[in-house]
C-alpha cells in the first residue's frame, strides 16, 4: 500500500468541502467582509492560502514533477515570502508580516494580534499539505480559518476570548486525527512519499529538491550539487559508514536488530544520494526505510529542533517566536485528552511499533550562530502550562517507551557541514586552501573525521578508563576565563576486574570517535560549570554558568541579555526544558582533538553541532543518562567489562514511580580545551592522578591526542 492508497479515502471524502471553503476563502481574498485592520490581514493570508490551491491543483494534475528549474525556484519563494528576513521581490519579508506576532500586535492590537499570527502561522502548513496531496488536512485547517473570519464578518463584539476558544476547541476535536497521523508517520514505511523522492527522483537535476514544497536555500542548492560532483565511492563509503554505525550500535548494546523492521532516517533535504545508498543498505539488513516531514504544527513540535527531513529555516527569528504556540490551548483537560489519543494511536500500531528499530539521524552544522530576541508579543506559557509541558512530556515519554521499548531500540546519528559555514571564513579568516572551496574542504575533513581509525582510539580510551575507573571523584577546573571548579562522584565499583564505571564510546551510535563517559552519582556531585560561549539546540549562551549541589542544578545564568530575570527565563525554557531543576547525567571526556583542531584552523567552532563539539573537550550533560530506559540491559565495553554506571539516584526511582525517574531531554555542554585547564582522578585513599592537565593529556598510552592540540 502506497502513501496515496493511505491517505485516498479521506481526500475523497474532503474534497466537497474543500470546493466550498475554498470558494468562500476566493472571495475572502478579493473583497473582505471585515473593517479597518483585520480586512488588511484576511486579505493577505487569504491570498496566500488560494497560492497553496494552485499548488494543489498542480500535484493534482501531475505537474509537481516536470517544472523547470525557474518554475520551482519561483513557486518556492512566492510560498515563503512573509517568512524572508528582508524585503525582496517576492513580499514584505518578516518585519511586516502577520506571521511576526510583534508586527500583527502592531497592527491588530494586543487582544487580536497574536491569536491571528498563530492562525496564519498554522494555516503556513497548507503549503506542505499541498505538496503531498493531503486534502482532507488542507480542508480543516481553511475551514478554522474561515470560522474565526466569519466571526469578524457577522457577529458585533467578537472577543479575544471568542477567538481563543474557536482555536482550542478546533485543537481539543481533531487532537484524535492529528496525533494518530503524527504517530502513524513515524513508525510506518508505507508512507513512503519522501522516500518516493529519495529513490526515484533524478538527483542530476536540481529541480528534485523543490518536490518536498519545503523552503530551498543556497545551502540545499549547493549541498545537492556538491554530492552529485562526488563520485559514487564516496558515496557509498559516507553511506556505510552511517548505517554501519547503526548495526554496531545494535551490537555493542546487546540488542538483537534481527528483530526489527523499519528506521526512521532524519536528513537535511540536499543529501538525497547519500540517503539513497543508506536506503539500500538498511535494506540488506532487513529494514525498510520511514521518513517523515519536519513539523510544521504546533501541535506535533514545530520549530523546536530539525528531524524528519528537513531544510535550512527560512527565518529562525520566526522558529524562536513561535516555539510556544501551544500556548494558544494548552491546558489540563487537553494535555489528558492528547495523552488518552496518543495511548490510543499506539495501541492501534502496536505491531509497526515493536518492530521499530530506531531512528538513524544525518544534522548538519554551518550556520551562523543564532541570538533570538524575545518578543513580549510572542506566545508565553505560564506557570501552569510549563507544568503542564513537563507532566506530559513525563507521561508521553512513558507510553512510547511501552511500544517501543528502550532496552530493544537503538539509534545512530552523524553530522556534515553545510554552505552557509562559509562565513565564517570570510568574517574571521581561516587557514582553508582557497576561500572559493571552503565548504568542499570542510566536508572532506568532516569525511575525514568521521572515519578515523577506530581501534587506535579504543586503545587510548581504554588507557583513560583504567585511571578513570579508580576513581571516587573527579576534579575539572578550568582556565582562559573559564571559572569551572566542578567534581564529580563516580560509581564504586565491587569487582573491578569484571566491571567498569566508563563507556569506551567510538563511532557507532554517536559518530565520529571518541569519548568515554559515565553517569555520575548524584551524592557529592557539586560546583560551578561554565562555559564562555556556547551553542545548544541552535540557540547561544554566552557566560553559561551553572551551580550543582549533590548532582542537582540549584542555580544558573548567562549574559545574553541586560536583564537577569531575562537570562533566567531563557534558560528555563531552552535549557532546563521548563523543569526546576535538572541532575548532571553524564559526565564525559572528549577525546577528537582532530576535530578541535579543525574547528580552530577553519575558524568554525561555533558552527559545531553538539555531536562533533562534545568530543573537543569534557562535556556534561544535564538531563537523563545515556541510558535512560535501558538501565537493565547489560552492556560491556570492548575488554569485556560490564558497564556499571548507567543510573543515578533519580533513573533508580523508575522502580517506584516512573513519572519522578525521567527529564526527557539531554544536553551536552563542553568544555573545549583551550579552556580546560585539569582534569585529576581523587582516588579513595587520598592520591590524585592527572588525566588532563594544563589542557594536556597525561595518561601514559593517550600521547597522541595530543598531537593535533600542539601543531
Amino acid at each position: 500500500m502506497s502513501y496515496q492508497d493511505v491517505y485516498r479515502e479521506e481526500n475523497e471524502a474532503a474534497k466537497e468541502r474543500f470546493a466550498l471553503v475554498m470558494e468562500r476563502i476566493s472571495q475572502i481574498s478579493g473583497q473582505p467582509e471585515t473593517d479597518g485592520n483585520t480586512a488588511d490581514y484576511f486579505k493577505r493570508t487569504a491570498a496566500y492560502i488560494l497560492l497553496t490551491g494552485q499548488v494543489l491543483k498542480l500535484q493534482q494534475d501531475g505537474m509537481i514533477v516536470g517544472r523547470s528549474l525557474e518554475e520551482c525556484e519561483d513557486l518556492n519563494r512566492r510560498l515563503y515570502a512573509d517568512l524572508q528576513p528582508h524585503a525582496d521581490e517576492y513580499g514584505a519579508g518578516y518585519e511586516n508580516s502577520y506571521a511576526n506576532p510583534a508586527y500583527a500586535v502592531r497592527q491588530l492590537g494586543e487582544g487580536f494580534g497574536g491569536l491571528l499570527s498563530f492562525l496564519y502561522t498554522e494555516c503556513l502548513a497548507l503549503g506542505a499539505y499541498a505538496f503531498e496531496g493531503r486534502i482532507m488536512d488542507m480542508t480543516i485547517l481553511m475551514e478554522l480559518y474561515v470560522e474565526i473570519y466569519t466571526c469578524f464578518c457577522d457577529r458585533e463584539g467578537t472577543t479575544p476570548e471568542e477567538i481563543r476558544r474557536i482555536l482550542y476547541w478546533h485543537f481539543h476535536d481533531y487532537s484524535e486525527i492529528i496525533v494518530t497521523q503524527n504517530i502513524r508517520e513515524s513508525i510506518d514505511p508505507q508512507l513512503d512519499f519522501f522516500t518516493g523522492i529519495v529513490m526515484h527522483a533524478d538527483l542530476n537535476d536540481p529541480a528534485y529538491l523543490y518536490r518536498y514544497g519545503a523552503y530551498i536555500s543556497e545551502n540545499e542548492r549547493r549541498t545537492a550539487q556538491y554530492l552529485a560532483s562526488l563520485p559514487e565511492n564516496r558515496i557509498q563509503e559516507m553511506a556505510d559508514t552511517f548505517t554501519e554505525g547503526y548495526r554496531i550500535g545494535f551490537e555493542v548494546t546487546n540488542k538483537d536488530i534481527t528483530k526489527k523492521k523499519s528506521v526512521s532516517i532524519h536528513y537535511a533535504v540536499g543529501f538525497e544520494r547519500v540517503v539513497r545508498k543508506s536506503i539500500e543498505n538498511f535494506a540488506k539488513i532487513g529494514l525498510s526505510p520511514i521518513i517523515y516531514r519536519e513539523s510544521v504544527s504546533s501541535m506535533t513540535g514545530r520549530g523546536r529542533g530539525k528531524r524528519g527531513c528537513y531544510t535550512t529555516s527560512v527565518n529562525r527569528q520566526f522558529d524562536y517566536d513561535h516555539r510556544n504556540d501551544s500556548a494558544y490551548y494548552l491546558d489540563k483537560a487537553f494535555v489528558e485528552r492528547r495523552l488518552e489519543v496518543l495511548r490510543t494511536a499506539y495501541e492501534t500500531y502496536k505491531d509497526l511499533a515493536g518492530v521499530f528499530g530506531g531512528p538513524a539521524v544525518q544534522e548538519v552544522f554551518g550556520e551562523e550562530p543564532f541570538a533570538p530576541v524575545n518578543k513580549p508579543q510572542a506566545a508565553h506559557y505560564d506557570e501552569k502550562q510549563q507544568l503542564l509541558n513537563v507532566y506530559y512530556a513525563n507521561q508521553a515519554g512513558q507510553i512510547t517507551n511501552r511500544y517501543i521499548k528502550g532496552e530493544e531500540r537503538s539509534y545512530t546519528i552523524i553530522a556534515y557541514p553545510v554552505p552557509a559555514i562559509e562565513t565564517s571564513c570570510e568574517k574571521a579568516g581561516c587557514n582553508a586552501k582557497d576561500s572559493s572551496t571552503f565548504y568542499e574542504e570542510i566536508f572532506d575533513q568532516t569525511v575525514k573525521l568521521n572515519t578515523l581509525d577506530y581501534m587506535l582510539y579504543r586503545r587510548m580510551q581504554q588507557c583513560l578508563i583504567d585511571v578513570l575507573d579508580q576513581a571516587g571523584q573527579v576534579h575539572i577546573t578550568g582556565r582562559n576565563g573559564n571559572h569551572t571548579d566542578l567534581t564529580v562522584s563516580i560509581w564504586q565499583l565491587e569487582k573491578p576486574d569484571q566491571q567498569t564505571a566508563f563507556e569506551n564510546c567510538v563511532a557507532d551510535v554517536n559518530i565520529p570517535v571518541g569519548e568515554v563517559f559515565t553517569s555520575p552519582v548524584l551524592k557529592g556531585t557539586t560546583g560551578v560549570l561554565h562555559v564562555t560561549g556556547v551553542f545548544l539546540h541552535d540557540l547561544f549562551y554566552k557566560d553559561l554558568e551553572i551551580h550543582f549541589t549533590d548532582g542537582m542544578i540549584t542555580d544558573y545564568s548567562c549574559a545574553n541579555f541586560d536583564d537577569e530575570a531575562e537570562n533566567k527565563r531563557y534558560i528555563y525554557e531552552n535549557l532546563l526544558m521548563q523543569h526546576e531543576t535538572l541532575p548532571l547525567g553524564e559526565f564525559a571526556i572528549g577525546t577528537n582533538t582532530t576535530a578541535y583542531r579543525m574547528a580552530r584552523d577553519y575558524q568554525i567552532a561555533d558552527r559545531l553541532p553538539i555531536l562533533i563539539a562534545e568530543k573537543t573537550g569534557p562535556h556534561f550533560a544535564v538531563g537523563d543518562t545515556c541510558y535512560s530506559h535501558a538501565e537493565d540491559t547489560a552492556v560491556y565495553n570492548p575488554d569485556g567489562k560490564e558497564i556499571m554506571a548507567k543510573e543515578n539516584a533519580r533513573s533508580m526511582m523508575r522502580r517506584e514511580d516512573e513519572s519522578e525517574a525521567y527529564f526527557n531531554c539531554h544536553t551536552d555542554i563542553t568544555i573545549p580545551y583551550d579552556e580546560l585547564d585539569a582534569i585529576t582522578a581523587l582516588l579513595p585513599d587520598g592520591n590524585k592522578i592527572d588525566v588532563i592537565r594544563e589542557g594536556r593529556f597525561v595518561v601514559p598510552g593517550t600521547e597522541e591526542l595530543n598531537a593535533p592540540l600542539d601543531q
